[in-house]
C-alpha cells in the first residue's frame, strides 16, 4: 500500500509540473518578456541614427497608422531591433524595483510597447547598415519615440534614438466594447480614452438612426502601478492604463438598431467625439428569431506589421479576428472564455488588443470570461497558485471589459439572448461544492425557464469536464484535477445542452456524456431526449496548440488540432445548429444538429428524476 500510495504522489507532481508547462506553453512566452530591457546599456554612437516619419498621425482620424523607420548603423549585426516606445522619453521615468534591495536601478526600466529586428525586411542590412521599418502605431495616449540596440534581446545596448512622433489627439476616445448589461434590454458601452474626470465629462450619444439621440453619463475607472501584485506588471511590464469609462444604455427595444459615439465634454465646454458606431440590441429572452453565438478561448493577439514575434507566440490570433469581422453580419454575440490577450504583465498590450477586436467589440456585446492569464498569482485568492497572470491578478480583466457580474472580481455571471441562457464560471476560483461559486452555478442553471430559453449553455475557461489533452490524458481523469466531480451532478439535473472551455489550445467534441460513459450513439444529429450534456474544448482560437493523448477515448467523437472557434445558430425554440469553423478558411469542419420540444427537455433522465408520490 505505502509503494502504490508514493506512486500516486510521483504521479501527481509529474502531472503538477507537465501540466503547468504545458499551459505556460514553452516556446510560446509573451514576447516582451524576451527583452532585458533592465540590463539595457548605453553605447551611443554618433554615426548610427533612427529617423521616424510621419512625424503627426491621426491627421483624418485615424486610431491606428503606418510609420517609416529609417534605420542608418556602421556597425550593423543580425542581433540589432529597434524598440517602440511610448511615452517617447523613455529612460525618463521612475524605475519600481519591486521589493528587491539587490537590484540595481536600470537605465532603462519599461519596456517598449513593440520591437522588430532590424534585418526584419532587408537581409542585407549587415552588410550595408541601412534599412527602413515599417510598422503599425495605434493611438495609446502618448507620443512615441524609437530606440536601435545592438547585442539582442538579452543583452540590450543602446545605439540611437529617433525624433518623437506622436497622434493628433493622443487622448482621443478609442476601442469601445459592447457588452450585455445585467438586464436583456440593457447595453453597456466601455471605453479607454486620456481624459479624467477633472478635465471632461465622458459620456455616449445613442439613439435610432434618424431619430432623436439621448446622452448617457458614463463611469470612470483607472488603477496605479501598486494595484499590480508583482512584476512584471508592477516593474518593466507597467504602462499607464489611461481612463477606462463606462456607459449604461438603457431600456432597449428589442432587436433594434442604434447608433452611437463616444464623447468627452471639456471644461471649456468643446466636445472630443470618437466616429459613429452601431449595434443591434438583444431580442426579448425566449423571442423566437434567427439567433447567432460565437464562442472561442485563448485567443491572444499578433502584430498585423509582423512585429513582437518571438518563436511565433499567437499563431492563429489574427485570422481568428480576420474571419469574425468578415462574417460579423451573420454574429449576434461573442464569448471569449479566458486567455483574453496573454499580455502577462505587459500592459499595453491591452491597448493592442482592444485595437485588434475593435471591429467586433464594438459592434455586437463581447462577453469574456476570466482565464489564468488573466487572474493567476500567488496569494491573491486564485485557486491556481501560479504566476501566469504576470503580476496582473485580474486587474486589468475587470476594468478594462465589463461583465454583468454582482462582483467583478468574482467573473462568474449569468446573461441572456433569446432563445439562449448563458451561465459563465469562473474557473480561477473555487467551484466545487459548498463554495460560494458553486452555489451561484446552481442558481444560473435553476433559473431559466427552458419553455422559453430552451438552449442552455455552460462555459467556463478550464476544462472542468472532458478533454484528451497530452497531459490530461497522463494525469488519467482526462480533466482539470477535480473538475467535474462536483458539477456533472448540476449540469445533468439542469439538462445542460452543451458545455464549453478553453484552455486547452485545440478543438474536441464529446458524445452527450454523464458519468464518464456516452448516454446517446448519435454524432450528427440529436432528436427528442439527449439524456446527457456535450462538452467541447475550443481554446484554439489562436495561442500555440495543445497535443492530443495517445490514448482513446470512447467518449471523444472530433478532435482537431488547428486553430478554429464555434458558432451556434439557434433557428428557433426547437432546432440548433452547431458549426466549428476552421481559422484559416472559415470552413466548417465539424457540425451537428439538435432538434427537439419542450416535452423533451421535461423528460425525466438518469441523474435528473424529480421525486414523485402515489398520493391523490
Amino acid at each position: 500500500m505505502l509503494i502504490m500510495f508514493l506512486k500516486l504522489i510521483l504521479l501527481s507532481l509529474v502531472f503538477s509540473l507537465d501540466h503547468a508547462l504545458a499551459h505556460k506553453g514553452i516556446g510560446g512566452e509573451q514576447p516582451l518578456s524576451q527583452i532585458a530591457i533592465h540590463k539595457a546599456t548605453l553605447a551611443l554612437n554618433q554615426h548610427a541614427s533612427v529617423k521616424a516619419y510621419p512625424q503627426i498621425l491621426g491627421l483624418h482620424g485615424q486610431d491606428n497608422e503606418w510609420v517609416t523607420v529609417d534605420l542608418e548603423n556602421p556597425e550593423p549585426s543580425e542581433n540589432d531591433w529597434i524598440g517602440v516606445f511610448s511615452p517617447a522619453k523613455f529612460n525618463e521615468s521612475e524605475c519600481h524595483q519591486d521589493n528587491d534591495p539587490k537590484q540595481q536601478t536600470p537605465y532603462i526600466c519599461t519596456a517598449p510597447v513593440k520591437y522588430q529586428f532590424a534585418n526584419f525586411s532587408n537581409p542585407k542590412y549587415t552588410e550595408t547598415g541601412n534599412t527602413s521599418i515599417n510598422l503599425i502605431l495605434i493611438n495609446q495616449r502618448a507620443d512615441f519615440s524609437f530606440a536601435l540596440f545592438t547585442g539582442g534581446l538579452l543583452n540590450p545596448k543602446l545605439v540611437a534614438t529617433s525624433n518623437v512622433i506622436s497622434f493628433v489627439n493622443p487622448k482621443a476616445p478609442l476601442y469601445p466594447r459592447l457588452a450585455q448589461g445585467k438586464s436583456w434590454n440593457e447595453m453597456t458601452v466601455t471605453w479607454t480614452s486620456g481624459y479624467n474626470i477633472d478635465e471632461a465629462v465622458p459620456f455616449v450619444e445613442w439613439g435610432w438612426e434618424g431619430h432623436s439621440k439621448s446622452q448617457s453619463p458614463a463611469g470612470t475607472l483607472t488603477f496605479p502601478r501598486n494595484s499590480m501584485c508583482g512584476a512584471p506588471a508592477r516593474t518593466v511590464g507597467w504602462r499607464d492604463p489611461g481612463f477606462i469609462h463606462t456607459s449604461f444604455l438603457k431600456e432597449l427595444w428589442p432587436n433594434t438598431e442604434y447608433t452611437y459615439k463616444l464623447g468627452h465634454l471639456l471644461a471649456n465646454g468643446s466636445f472630443i467625439w470618437s466616429r459613429m458606431y452601431s449595434f443591434k440590441s438583444s431580442p426579448y429572452p425566449g423571442q423566437n428569431s434567427l439567433q447567432r453565438v460565437v464562442i472561442f478561448g485563448d485567443m491572444g493577439k499578433a502584430e498585423r506589421d509582423g512585429s513582437n514575434e518571438y518563436s511565433n507566440y499567437q499563431p492563429g490570433s489574427l485570422n481568428t479576428t480576420e474571419k469574425l469581422i468578415e462574417d460579423l453580419e451573420n454574429i449576434d454575440i461573442v464569448f471569449h472564455i479566458g486567455d483574453i490577450v496573454y499580455s502577462n504583465g505587459y500592459i499595453s498590450q491591452w491597448d493592442q488588443f482592444t485595437s485588434q477586436v475593435e471591429p467586433i467589440a464594438s459592434s455586437v456585446p463581447y462577453m469574456i470570461a476570466s482565464g489564468n492569464h488573466e487572474r493567476d498569482w500567488p496569494g491573491t485568492g486564485s485557486f491556481y497558485d501560479t504566476k501566469d497572470s504576470g503580476g496582473e491578478c485580474g486587474v486589468l480583466a475587470e476594468t478594462m471589459f465589463y461583465v454583468p457580474a454582482e462582483n467583478r472580481a468574482k467573473f462568474w455571471y449569468s446573461t441572456d439572448y433569446g432563445m439562449f441562457h448563458f451561465c459563465i464560471a469562473d474557473s480561477e476560483h473555487d467551484w466545487r461544492e459548498g463554495s460560494e461559486q458553486y452555489r451561484f452555478i446552481e442558481k444560473c442553471l435553476a433559473s431559466v425557464d427552458r419553455k422559453t430559453q430552451p438552449w442552455l449553455i455552460f462555459a467556463a475557461h478550464r476544462v472542468l469536464g472532458y478533454s484528451s489533452e497530452k497531459y490530461y490524458g497522463l494525469e488519467g481523469s482526462f480533466e482539470e484535477p477535480m473538475g467535474r466531480e462536483s458539477l456533472q451532478r448540476l449540469w445533468q439535473k439542469y439538462k445542460v445542452d452543451i458545455a464549453f472551455y478553453g484552455h486547452v489550445h485545440n478543438y474536441e467534441r464529446s458524445c452527450p456524456i454523464f458519468q464518464n460513459k456516452c448516454v446517446n450513439s448519435e454524432r450528427s444529429h440529436y432528436s427528442g431526449v439527449v439524456n446527457g450534456t456535450i462538452h467541447v474544448v475550443v481554446g484554439g482560437a489562436g495561442s500555440h496548440l495543445s497535443e492530443f493523448s495517445t490514448l482513446n477515448t470512447s467518449w471523444s467523437l472530433v478532435k482537431d488540432y488547428d486553430w478554429g472557434f464555434v458558432k451556434m445558430t439557434a433557428f428557433n425554440h426547437s432546432s440548433l445548429l452547431f458549426e466549428y469553423k476552421k481559422s484559416s478558411d472559415g470552413k466548417v469542419h465539424d457540425s451537428f444538429t439538435i432538434s427537439r420540444d419542450y416535452k423533451d427537455v421535461l423528460a425525466c433522465v438518469p441523474g435528473s428524476c424529480e421525486a414523485t408520490t402515489l398520493a391523490s
